[in-house]
């Protein structure tokens, strides 16, 4: 792997902002997870793992 995983996790997490605003939510979703999983800090993990849930579940 040619790139520091830290920064590939600042990308992926900008790539799941940018995902949102397109109205892609599911892939939004998708990289903000493998943002989550690529963070060492669990807090950090969570947080953002919140702002991006899938919107796939059902919740009612």
């Amino acid at each position: 792997m040619t790139h520091d995983p830290a920064n590939l996790t600042v990308a992926d997490y900008l790539g799941a902002r940018e995902m949102a605003a397109a109205g892609r939510p599911f892939l939004a979703h998708l990289l903000a997870e493998e943002a989550a999983r690529r963070v060492d800090d669990p807090a950090t993990a969570r947080s953002i793992r919140t702002q991006y849930t899938d919107p796939t579940t059902d919740r009612g």
